[in-house]
């Protein structure tokens, strides 16, 4: 792959980030991710800090046991009431690289910098994006709303947000929303992105932390199987199960935001993702969904997505 700003920022060999998703991005897929090259995020957003502590060490000894030194980092989302209890937990296990989403990126920019951690913050807008720059951030990730899980509001896709933001900012931009193909990574590459984020490629993988039936899904689904939905609280997009049909349902017959809250505060995203609840659970996952054919393993995966890339580029 063509090497960018962003292989020098992270010290990766593929200029690829798995993202730090719900329920999915454990110890494991961070370390299988790093270990084939690429930046290896562990996500944060479902886990209090003793366990993102955990997380972390793991990774780290089974580092230490292999004799490997490879980048890794954590993704948060600045939302999330016991944020600062997550930071002091960054902070605390000495993590150098954090991504960060959902909220104010200069909230807590003088606690990143003063660290030395190299933060990235994932916009859906131009206009957010030269905010995270204002704010310091070292590089930005322009997500298009064919992402899973949590989208903007503006709905931009990916194709149309990545050149945009890569015009504005001086900034590296990493590109996701819908990208899980090395021809995906070749366009995004063409049109401004120094690199990219991918997320329901990798939690169709074998040392994701998902539930097996929830990766079966995400292999079944084809080209129109998710859809984006709560617009009113916060954009999701997930599988279209039983729980989304009720959301819709409800959505359409004018439900307001208590009620939507009251929905999805069920523990979904933990029934869906990680127990396997495949009718009651919120199974979030991205349009790329319809291009993902089998389960493999993380190093089979980003051999495929290196294979696909370079094919790419000759053809063109």
């Amino acid at each position: 792959m063509k090497q960018t700003r962003i292989n020098s920022l992270f010290g990766i060999k593929h200029a690829i980030v798995q993202a730090g998703m719900v329920w999915t991005s454990g110890w494991r897929l961070a370390a299988a991710a790093s270990e084939n090259g690429c930046l290896g995020l562990i996500g944060a957003g479902s886990m209090k800090p003793d366990l993102l502590s955990e997380h972390i060490s793991k990774l780290r000894n089974y580092f230490l046991e292999k004799k490997l030194n490879f980048p890794f980092g954590v993704n948060i989302p600045l939302i999330r009431g016991d944020i600062s209890e997550l930071i002091k937990t960054i902070l605390k296990e000495e993590v150098k690289i954090v991504f960060s989403s959902a909220g104010n990126p200069k909230a807590f920019a003088n606690v990143f910098k003063e660290n030395n951690i190299t933060w990235v913050h994932v916009v859906a807008s131009v206009k957010h994006a030269l905010k995270a720059q204002d704010a310091g951030c070292d590089a930005v990730v322009a997500e298009g709303f064919e992402a899973g899980g949590h989208n903007g509001i503006d709905e931009i896709t990916t194709l149309c947000l990545v050149p945009q933001v890569a015009d504005a900012l001086e900034i590296p931009v990493i590109a996701a929303g819908g990208i899980a193909t090395g021809a995906q990574i070749a366009a995004c590459m063409a049109i401004g992105a120094e690199g990219v984020q991918i997320g329901t490629r990798f939690a169709a993988t074998v040392e994701a932390s998902g539930n097996d039936a929830f990766k079966n899904k995400i292999v079944e689904a084809k080209d129109n199987d998710t859809i984006l939905i709560m617009k009113k609280l916060n954009p999701v997009r997930l599988f279209k199960n039983k729980f989304a049909e009720e959301v819709i349902n409800a959505e359409r017959s004018g439900a307001g935001e208590e009620l939507l809250k009251e929905m999805l505060g069920r523990k979904r995203e933990m029934k869906g993702i990680f127990e396997g609840d495949l009718d009651e659970g919120e199974l979030e996952m991205g349009q790329s969904s319809g291009l993902i054919k089998s389960i493999k393993s993380v190093k089979e995966t980003i051999a495929d997505l290196i294979v696909e890339y370079n094919s790419a580029v000759i053809r063109l």
